[in-house]
């Protein structure tokens, strides 16, 4: 299967020689299977006929190691033969075993955090055009899906192979005849099954894909929208859409489940059947049926070893079968591709010490879609305070996201210091920004954690927090509890009322000790004495920090020293704040 190879290449190096270090251990098995069955031969003819067995030129040398002066002392040694034999044979199958889940779950650790790795690295713009549900259905399930659906089936499936060729050989050593019809047979009946069930195992792997990204899209609203849920009384309507999705994924499942295992019970019959047939041929040839117990013995191991594998490998078939759509979907989050210039990033510097400049900037998000920005030039001098106001959708936020280095200028250049921002140096510019957005991101953690965010909680520097916590007059507040700094704010900072949630949000971007701070509508939630003891203090920052300040109301922007306006396009007008009061 083509995507199996696809999927090979995504594996470590060290774990494609894992892989086939595993393979080698599946032709231990398979030898170790072989052995059995050798060994039984000779137990069960020392057991119907010793005075045969102890006649053999090939037995004489053994016969003559041991000292055995009689048949029936050929008895314990070929006993003990075939139990070691058999002991060693089920030791290798259970270090297999081992071997083979833990490659298969440690491969699904690496196929979920590459996809992971590669989807934070994506544009922002990809981010934005994306369902989440999807994204996170496809890193935390499908990948671990994958485990199940196609790793573990997949070293089954060869395990199976080899061990089916080792039985294979050893039957027909016995018996050639016997051992072609029953392979023919077993193999005609399975691969039948294989070609009836195919179309039904492939749609019911993309209901399944389908389904469950709708199930983790139905919890996400229902509790990410707790409040107004709570409100309209539409809990039952969030548990219809779940029920509904998480059924319809859970039956494809199982009937999957059902294809994989149901024609065991018609084999294993059939088997039976099968095998009492060749035991009556056998019985009629000559010598009767006490020559033919040790070839009967031999059969009858090789098919109690042979059916479980043949049903064994057709499950496996099955299963990988059934996770096509998965795979595919997999597949799709770890082509995506890493920055090219990732490697360089952390070797490129951008120095900020004169100023920052858009010049004949445009952008639009689609090839097709129309402009939101357009010719736009702009010059922010470090230390200056620029506050943008404009319409709803008129381009603020892009215009500063281009700022930031979140979006690629489809035309004209960001430039700091007179060098151009380009992928190769992007990084190294956004670690002089810092963003406070409208909607704060808080992690369920103490205040200290979410002031210090990404930092390790061993690694705060406290000294740094409370600092940040004062400047963005949050520092009483947070006194003020119990735990401080230790206070736990609850998932997406529930526990915390919105201009709260903002401050924390101003308070990480002034722990990051950035040069340039970028306030996307920040104040909106704060109550008008905060706010504007709030801007009084940005104001009162040292010079060598740049802020620019996106907001509504004009009169939130008076500590700026420049206002422009977005519309249109473009820059409608610019100046100071009387002016633009004046002019109003």
């Amino acid at each position: 299967m083509p995507m199996l190879l696809e999927l090979w290449r995504h594996l470590p190096r060290r774990r494609q020689r894992q892989f086939c270090m595993l393979l080698g251990l599946m032709v231990v098995a398979a030898l170790a299977e072989v052995a059995t069955l050798a060994a039984l031969v000779p137990f069960l003819g020392v057991l119907a006929t010793p005075e045969r067995v102890f006649g053999y030129p090939a037995a004489q040398p053994i016969i003559r190691l041991l000292g055995i002066d009689s048949p029936r002392e050929l008895l314990l040694p070929i006993a003990l033969t075939f139990c070691i034999a058999a002991v060693l044979a089920g030791a290798v199958r259970l270090l297999l075993a081992y071997a083979t889940t833990r490659f298969s779950f440690v491969v699904g650790s690496d196929l979920s955090l590459d996809a992971y790795r590669r989807t934070l690295y994506q544009p922002f713009t990809v981010h934005t055009s994306r369902n989440s549900s999807e994204v996170i259905n496809g890193i935390l399930a499908q990948t671990w899906t994958i485990v199940g659906g196609v790793f573990v089936p997949m070293l089954t499936l060869f395990s199976s192979a080899l061990i089916l060729i080792s039985i294979m050989l050893g039957l027909l050593a016995v018996d050639p005849v016997i051992a072609l019809a029953s392979v023919a047979i077993f193999g005609a009946v399975y691969g039948g099954i294989m070609v009836l069930t195919r179309r039904g195992l492939r749609k019911n792997s993309e209901d399944v894909v389908r389904e469950s990204t709708q199930v983790l899209k139905a919890l996400q609203e229902g509790l990410g929208g707790i409040r107004d849920v709570l409100l309209d009384g539409t809990q039952e309507v969030y548990c219809r859409i779940y029920q509904r999705a998480d059924l319809a994924g859970r039956l494809a499942q199982a009937h999957n489940s059902f294809v994989s295992v149901s024609p065991r019970f018609v084999i294993d019959t059939f088997g039976m059947v099968l095998i009492a047939g060749f035991a009556y041929a056998i019985s009629l040839r000559e010598g009767g049926l006490v020559a033919a117990i040790p070839m009967l013995g031999a059969l009858a191991l090789g098919a109690q070893r042979l059916l479980p594998i043949l049903q064994q490998a057709y499950s496996a078939m099955t299963i990988i079968r059934g996770s096509e759509a998965t795979l595919r979907h997999v597949l799709a989050l770890l082509d995506q591709p890493l920055p090219a210039a990732s490697s360089a990033d952390a070797r490129a510097t951008v120095r900020f010490g004169r100023d920052i400049s858009l010049r004949n900037v445009g952008f639009r998000y689609q090839p097709d879609a129309p402009r939101v920005l357009n010719g736009v030039n702009l010059r922010v001098e470090k230390g200056q305070r620029v506050g943008i106001i404009g319409a709803t959708g008129s381009g603020k936020s892009t215009l500063v996201d281009i700022v930031m280095g979140l979006l690629q200028a489809t035309d004209g250049a960001l430039e700091v210091d007179g060098v151009e921002i380009t992928p190769l140096n992007r990084r190294a510019w956004q670690t002089h920004i810092a963003h406070v957005p409208q909607a704060i991101f808080l992690t369920d953690s103490s205040v200290a954690e979410n002031i210090a965010l990404g930092a390790a909680k061993e690694e705060i520097d406290m000294a740094r927090v409370r600092e940040a916590a004062r400047k963005a007059q949050l520092d009483a507040l947070i006194e003020s509890w119990p735990a401080k700094y230790d206070t736990v704010v609850g998932e997406r900072g529930a526990r915390l009322s919105g201009g709260q949630r903002q401050r924390i949000g101003i308070a990480r971007a002034l722990y990051k000790q950035a040069s340039v701070i970028i306030f996307d509508e920040a104040t909106s939630a704060l109550d008008n004495d905060t706010e504007r003891a709030l801007m009084s203090a940005i104001g009162a920052l040292g010079r060598d920090l740049t802020v620019l300040i996106i907001a509504h109301r004009l009169s939130t922007l008076e500590i700026c020293d420049t206002i422009i306006e977005i519309g249109g396009g473009g820059i409608k007008r610019a100046g100071g704040y009387r002016d633009l009061v004046v002019n109003a």
